[in-house]
């Protein structure tokens, strides 16, 4: 079911191609909220059934900003990092 845009839930129907792919329409990608060149991801599920759903952004590095940081942890500067690389961890 996609939604409409006045709120009504409604079903599509869509071809399969010979080379057996199907074109989504604007309606799905703008329910989905992707744009050209965006990625959506695909789960099979039973009594097939499939769910579609726009994938994660994995290509932009600054989405990365912050991912380790832990709280209360002061951040280490280079230089304390090449220290620790250089030092070893004893073993």
């Amino acid at each position: 079911m996609v939604t409409h845009p006045d709120g009504v839930s409604m079903a599509l129907e869509l071809t399969v191609t010979a080379k057996g792919q199907v074109t989504l329409r604007r309606a799905v990608l703008d329910h989905l909220g992707v744009t050209p060149g965006a990625k959506v991801s695909v789960s099979l599920l039973e009594n097939g059934r499939i769910e579609l759903v726009a994938a994660a952004a994995r290509d932009d590095i600054k989405d990365l900003r912050g991912a380790m940081r832990r709280p209360g942890q002061r951040p280490v500067s280079l230089d304390e990092m090449q220290e620790a690389i250089e030092a070893g961890d004893g073993r």
